[in-house]
């Protein structure tokens, strides 16, 4: 008797339709990619991903939530793998911020924009909650954590908003490096040796 014929498999179907032109990550490297972040238009940004601006507005309706996904990104980007731990919280807050100099200047307009008064979103808590745990590990009280996670992210954030738009102050290129030293060396927050006096 002879051997009954293999049976061949059918290859399989592929569905009908494109491949997805659009997601959160295209979305975000769209944004940041060329120009001034600060200035982008819903409308540049569905042109820059090749999309309709219907399209586009499925996955973020507005410039806020463009901003909050651009946001998660660069809090991702910015901290570490591994949290402060005790001694260590001065050299975790450095790497933060050297990490927000380097991410947040490689993207035009964006540290102009996080430097304005806005709703941050649920990213910058993320990034709250981290460095105010660097300084509570340092045995700091979670009032004075709290102000120096303020004084931290304004003045970093602030900081590199200048060098975006630069105020002419002196001839000598800002350092970062003497910036945040200096930061540091102040961090975490003290109550003041000597109370406001009254006016």
């Amino acid at each position: 008797m002879a051997d009954a014929a293999p049976i061949r498999q059918r290859p399989a179907r592929q569905r009908p339709g494109r491949p997805a032109q659009i997601s959160r990550e295209r979305i975000v490297d769209a944004a940041v990619s060329g120009g001034n972040l600060d200035a982008l238009t819903m409308r540049e940004l569905a042109a820059r991903l090749g999309v309709t601006h219907g399209a586009l507005y499925r996955w973020v309706k507005n410039r806020d939530e463009l901003f909050d996904l651009v946001n998660e990104v660069m809090v991702e980007r910015v901290l570490p793998a591994e949290g402060p731990r005790g001694d260590d919280w001065r050299p975790w807050l450095a790497r933060v911020a050297w990490a927000m100099h380097d991410q947040f200047l490689a993207v035009p307009g964006y540290s102009t924009r996080t430097a304005r008064p806005h709703r941050h979103s649920a990213a910058f808590e993320r990034l709250r909650g981290e460095v105010t745990a660097a300084f509570t590990t340092a045995g700091v009280a979670a009032e004075q954590a709290e102000q120096s996670w303020y004084i931290f992210i304004t003045t970093v954030v602030s900081w590199l908003a200048v060098q975006e738009n630069p105020l002419g102050l002196g001839q000598a290129a800002p350092r970062f490096d003497l910036f945040l030293g200096t930061l540091l060396r102040g961090l975490p927050a003290q109550e003041p040796g000597v109370a406001r006096e009254p006016e």
